[in-house]
């Protein structure tokens, strides 16, 4: 295959995909993005986005670092101070920001406001090429110069292709690389409601028999709530009238935030737990959902893919300095031996939490309340775990670190 010459090409212009096509460019490489349809510019100030993301401290710096952050800032972002987890009956935990000197644990942005924001990052910077609407439809990988076919016919190579484009990841799937993983038999249901409290500046999150139900804190006193249930509720979920379902909600939430009520849309999304077996091939490396898909519960589903996106920026600026070829599997193992590992063991984490918390079994609600008393009681153990959440433990991409 021959045809127009980029050094990166990126499958998928979310928001991974378009923060790395950011970082690339920013370090003088060039960079083709594909992608099958723009982003939205503009949207009714009084709307909301039914999908956001739990940002940590490590993304923030990233999005920082990409000068991103003023684009989502002037446009909505909450921080939150405190999160609060319990089981009905049972035990809770409480954390909070000033417990390890931060002043919060984190943003709750809306999809939408990060991905325009890196939209307009990205079409400010010269050496990225910008194709949409475009999809590939053929792929042929080597360690020197691999290659796409586009839905127009037309060829691109490149000295790597980055496979950006999501959990069904069409350049996942015409590379060959299998993936592993099961459905979890649970539905999020999602959507904006009003509290009456308030949100409280506190991400708030009950474990239920059928799934977790989190509530993310939005402007003053919206939330934006992830309710993981069985398809079969979560299908009750959604046919409810709005005032039955402010019920329903207002009764899970143990009345902590006042009457709840539904604002706009809702929508549903199962859920499971994927896993790409190889990250790369000659030619080729998959970031974020098409590498791996987890469990919403923890929020750290975007976190892991802009970390992913991270690290491989540092390797291929290393690669470059050596002369050594971008997409050679001896640099893309790098890549690989950095970001896999990791993954697979929050992956598992959060398995294993959601099996936990999802279990009725009397001796399993013992060991959780014990568990959640004993974290609520040591310090040490909860700051652990809130910088683990921020990603700011062990050894952190160059992008994840705060500016000087």
């Amino acid at each position: 295959m021959t045809g127009a010459y980029t050094d990166i090409i990126i499958a998928g212009g979310g928001m991974v995909g378009a923060a790395l096509a950011c970082a690339l460019a920013e370090r003088d490489f060039t960079v083709t993005l594909l992608e099958r349809r723009e982003p939205r510019e503009t949207w009714p100030a009084d709307s909301y986005d039914i999908r956001v993301s739990a940002i940590s401290h490590a993304s923030r710096n990233i999005f920082a670092n990409l000068q991103a952050w003023p684009g989502m800032v002037k446009r909505r972002i909450t921080p939150y101070e405190h999160m609060l987890v319990w089981e009905s009956g049972g035990a809770q935990v409480h954390f909070d920001a000033a417990d390890i000197g931060e002043p919060n644990l984190g943003h709750i942005i809306e999809n939408r406001v990060i991905q325009i924001a890196l939209w307009e990052q990205m079409q400010s910077l010269n050496n990225i090429e910008l194709l949409c609407p475009a999809s590939i439809s053929g792929l042929n990988l080597s360690e020197e110069s691999p290659a796409v076919v586009l839905n127009d016919g037309s060829h691109r190579t490149a000295s790597l292709i980055v496979a950006a484009d999501g959990g069904r990841s069409s350049l996942r799937e015409l590379a060959g690389i299998p993936t592993g993983g099961w459905d979890y038999d649970q539905t999020a249901v999602v959507c904006t409601v009003q509290a009456e409290r308030g949100n409280q500046s506190t991400c708030w999150q009950r474990f239920m028999p059928n799934g977790p139900l989190a509530w993310l804190p939005m402007d003053d006193d919206l939330f934006s709530i992830v309710w993981s249930t069985t398809p079969e509720q979560a299908q009750e979920l959604m046919d409810m009238p709005a005032d039955d379902f402010d019920s329903a909600l207002t009764n899970a939430s143990e009345e902590r935030l006042g009457a709840l009520r539904l604002m706009g849309e809702r929508g549903a999304f199962p859920l499971r737990l994927q896993h790409a077996k190889k990250y790369i091939k000659p030619g080729l490396a998959l970031v974020g959902d098409a590498a791996h898909v987890i469990h919403p519960l923890a929020g750290q589903g975007v976190n892991l893919g802009l970390l992913d996106m991270a690290e491989l920026v540092d390797v291929l600026g290393r690669a470059r300095d050596r002369n050594q070829p971008l997409g050679a599997l001896q640099t893309l193992r790098r890549y690989e031996r950095a970001r896999k590992g990791e993954n697979i063991a929050m992956q598992g984490s959060m398995d294993l939490f959601k099996r936990t918390f999802s279990s009725s079994l009397p001796p399993l609600k013992l060991l959780r309340n014990l568990g959640m008393g004993l974290t609520e009681r040591l310090p040490p153990v909860k700051n652990l775990l809130i910088r683990n959440a921020a990603g700011t433990l062990g050894n952190t991409p160059t992008l994840a670190k705060k500016a000087p």
